[in-house]
């Protein structure tokens, strides 16, 4: 009965022994997807309580670029992630034209501002008290696609947040899609 009771006991040590080394191996590793960005087409930036996030131009590039005097929309949300502190967007500002804000800026606490709709998206219907506006921006400088361009995000009370944005054509078709097509 002895030899049986140090076997037992020999065979869970050893299993014990072999969990822990196992377990050991894959400690202080970086899972694949811990890196990983949503799929997205806009920028994100967080300055205290606010989270900016899909920060982007939505334009259709027909030419080289778009030209200077056309006017583009910028697409965004703005989260406020306190849970007390209500905040507001007093402004936008760009080197590549004038940013106009059309609607309410208050971004409650533990609410959104969504400002936009992104191509392709259904008319967002706000949550709570999130609230929804729409923001333009007439181009003094010729902008084209696979560049970003800086914005600054001006909140009353989190500061500001300087985003580069890219431009999104949304779901409009490939310049050469549209050209093998046409």
């Amino acid at each position: 009965m002895n030899r049986l009771t140090n076997r037992l006991l020999a065979a869970t040590a050893g299993l014990a022994a072999g969990a822990l080394l196992v377990t050991g191996c894959s400690s202080g590793q970086i899972s694949q997807t811990a890196s990983q960005e949503s799929a997205v087409n806009g920028s994100t930036a967080n300055v205290k309580n606010i989270a900016l996030r899909n920060v982007h131009i939505q334009a259709v590039q027909t030419g080289d670029y778009l030209k200077p005097g056309r006017t583009v929309q910028l697409i965004f949300v703005a989260a406020n992630d306190s849970p007390d502190v209500n905040d507001k967007l007093v402004g936008i500002s760009t080197d590549i034209g004038s940013v106009s804000v059309t609607g309410p800026t208050a971004i409650p606490a533990a609410s959104s501002l969504i400002v936009g709709s992104a191509d392709g998206q259904d008319e967002v219907v706000p949550l709570g008290n999130a609230q929804t506006t729409t923001a333009e921006v007439t181009l003094a400088q010729p902008i084209t696609n696979g560049l970003t361009y800086n914005f600054t995000f001006d909140f009353e009370k989190a500061g500001q947040a300087k985003v580069a944005v890219p431009i999104s054509a949304g779901a409009a078709p490939r310049q050469g899609a549209a050209a093998a097509h046409g």
